[in-house]
């Protein structure tokens, strides 16, 4: 290994902006990253820019990876390949278009492999196979993260079919990643296209796109080409791959060293527990001891516009947190949120349906009614969370999922089924939260669990009052009477067995003081996980499983069927 240096700016005073146009000043661009003043566009940066402007000075050292065949076709067109490679070594200063380091940022340590367009419009060939593989392996024998920095063209043509090989092994190698449970990054720069779309870039555990970076298998040119029609403003960018539900987040360039020291530090803490605290929770676990409750009543409650939203809770009761977005098929539910976040300074995952409290973020968060796409998304986040051994939290908010035409074309029922199926094998603890409403299925779905508590005036039901009213009464007006016959109430799901404790709220409810109310949640999810922390596995998955089993069995004050 060897010090990365960085070579000298050779270039003029002056400058026209790629991305507008605009003349403007070289080292003031340079000074902000090459960003753009005027349009904030971000230009191109040598890999070894990019280098140091992410990782603790002094810290970067390279890694060499083995040498490849330098043209195993003996490829010719105007001119011959190696002479091509060789103009490209002599203009960028590199052996190819890839520079791989150890380093730290923030003081985590991380494995980089950062690739260079200028070189060969950053192909990928075997040498950058074999680059993105020896840092992979880096990164897997010492167990610190990968952050893979994207720009590419696509595949070599020049080395043909050993080119498309690469996606394979560097593919190959990412999945031992998985395997040995370490955190893996793609940060995606424009463009980022071809083969290293299709393999490496976009098969990390979070993928970071820099605003504006365009994304995708096939060129824009080659699909109008090819399709013959005209494509959507914006397609391919990051902007549109995060609506699409692609990409984790946009990360302004300014921002991705401390975006990027955040996640390393969750995944360098994650075999952190939370100490058990030998304090009594403020939970109530007896329902002998708690009043009964009108479970109308607490059905309007719960319905509150101002009881505190999944977000409230994130940035009331955590200590920090991070929100990853999409299902990585084709959207980004808005009414379920997932985020990597810190309890008590332990890195935990945190998965909430959001409606929001006022009309507009009720439209908008679609009444935090879930799609097929926001349980895909979870179930992405699960598996990263089981991957890390992260504990998990749910905070559950929802009348139902969404019953629509488009939910049932997408599979709502084959995305809730695969969601509990997930769920129920999970092997990190669990802990559950309603919130507000838990309605059916879609509430079910984050509620697979080891622990389950429900605040003092959240319901849980099998259907919604009305929807019981309508069927069984004839008569949506009876849903007070359908409600008490239900036993939706927190005392209730406690006799019942569904809950495990009762989170008492401030007086007149959580939205009266949403403070009061985060602060006991925060108690009570320490408790929790702190106790659940302790245990093994394998008991861990044993009890989980002996809780659901005996749903609906006998106990000693109910009669058999």
């Amino acid at each position: 290994m060897t010090t990365l240096e960085t070579g000298p700016d050779t270039r003029t005073s002056w400058m026209v902006c790629p991305s507008c146009g605009t003349m403007i000043y070289a080292k003031r661009y340079d000074r902000a990253g090459r960003v753009c003043p005027d349009c904030d566009g971000h230009g191109v940066l040598t890999a070894d820019q990019r280098i140091a402007s992410l990782v603790d000075q002094d810290s970067a050292q390279r890694l060499e990876p083995a040498a490849t065949v330098r043209d195993p076709l003996g490829f010719s067109d105007s001119r011959s390949y190696v002479e091509r490679h060789a103009e490209a070594q002599r203009r960028t200063g590199m052996a190819d278009g890839i520079r791989c380091v150890r380093a730290t940022i923030g003081g985590a340590p991380v494995v980089l492999a950062v690739m260079d367009f200028r070189f060969l419009g950053g192909s990928l060939g075997t040498a950058v196979g074999e680059a993105v593989t020896t840092a992979a392996e880096t990164a897997l024998s010492t167990r610190v993260p990968l952050v893979l920095i994207t720009a590419s063209g696509g595949a070599r043509m020049q080395e043909g079919i050993l080119a498309l090989m690469q996606m394979a092994k560097t593919s190959q190698a990412l999945r031992d990643l998985d395997d040995a449970g370490v955190l893996t990054i793609s940060v995606i720069t424009d463009p980022t296209y071809g083969g290293v779309a299709a393999s490496y870039a976009t098969s990390t555990d979070i993928i970071i796109a820099e605003p504006g970076a365009r994304l995708g298998f096939a060129g824009p040119r080659v699909i109008q080409q090819t399709i013959g029609e005209t494509l959507p403003a914006g397609f391919q960018t990051a902007e549109f791959l995060l609506d699409h539900g692609i990409v984790d987040m946009i990360c302004h360039r300014s921002a991705l060293r401390d975006r990027l020291a955040r996640l390393l530090a969750l995944a360098a803490d994650s075999p952190r527990r939370i100490e058990f605290v030998a304090a009594t929770p403020p939970v109530r676990t007896d329902p002998a001891k708690l009043p009964l409750r009108d479970a109308w009543q607490s059905v309007r409650a719960a319905r509150e516009l101002g009881r505190p939203t999944t977000l409230d809770y994130l940035a009331a009761a955590f200590d920090e947190f991070v929100e990853l977005h999409g299902d990585r098929l084709s959207t980004d539910c808005p009414a379920m949120v997932t985020a990597l976040a810190r309890l008590d300074g332990a890195p935990v995952v945190v998965i909430g349906t959001q409606k929001g409290h006022t009309a507009s973020e009720l439209s908008k968060r679609n009444f935090g009614m879930p799609a097929p796409g926001g349980y895909r998304k979870s179930a992405r986040v699960l598996r990263l969370a089981a991957k890390l051994g992260i504990p998990v939290i749910t905070l559950i908010d929802t009348a139902g999922a969404y019953p629509g035409v488009s939910a049932e074309e997408q599979g709502q029922a084959v995305a809730i089924a695969e969601s509990l199926k997930l769920a129920a094998g999970l092997p990190v603890p669990v802990v559950a939260v309603v919130t507000g409403e838990g309605g059916s299925g879609g509430a079910l779905a984050l509620g697979v669990a080891d622990r389950v508590l429900v605040l003092e005036n959240a319901v849980y039901s099998v259907i919604s009052p009305e929807g019981c009213a309508s069927i069984l009464w004839k008569d949506a007006s009876a849903a007070p009477r359908a409600a008490a016959a239900l036993r939706v109430d927190s005392t209730s799901l406690l006799e019942l067995g569904v809950a495990d404790a009762v989170v008492p709220e401030p007086d007149g409810g959580a939205h009266r003081d949403p403070a009061a109310a985060a602060a006991h949640l925060r108690q009570a999810l320490r408790h929790a996980v702190a106790g659940l922390g302790a245990l093994p596995v394998r008991q861990l998955l044993d009890q989980r499983h002996e809780r659901f089993r005996a749903f609906g069995l006998p106990t000693n004050h109910q009669e058999m069927s």
